[in-house]
């Protein structure tokens, strides 16, 4: 209702929410600017969100690939995997912020991480 009732000013936003469900398992939520709301296996939004998907379809989802390279991602290939994609959304698109906070959510509870994306 939020983000509907001031859908034009001054929210006009897209996010993104993950976590784990009630059944532990991880999930992702990509919302509009007025609040609709999608569950998805992974998402980006912003400015380099075409060239985040493009990767994100072929190493998550494994577009276009046989069934022989298809595989579970470990956590700390997914995290690589996370930072390979945002460092290239951030060279070719010159809106993508200069940092980004990582946050990875296991059984020990969840930890952060803050990744610098330029440094110029």
């Amino acid at each position: 209702n939020m983000l509907y009732y001031r859908r034009f000013f001054p929210y006009y936003t897209f996010n993104l929410l993950a976590g784990l469900d009630e059944k532990g398992v991880g999930c992702c939520f990509s919302y509009d600017a007025i609040g609709s709301y999608e569950r998805n296996e992974y998402a980006a939004t912003g400015t380099g969100s075409a060239l985040m998907l493009s990767i994100l379809d072929n190493q998550v989802a494994h577009t276009n690939q046989d069934e022989k390279y298809r595989r579970q991602l470990s956590g700390v290939e997914a995290v690589d995997l996370v930072k390979d994609v945002l460092t290239s959304a951030g060279e070719r698109d010159i809106y993508t912020g200069d940092y980004v906070d990582i946050y990875k959510i296991g059984p020990a509870g969840m930890e952060s991480e803050k990744f610098e994306l330029k440094f110029d």
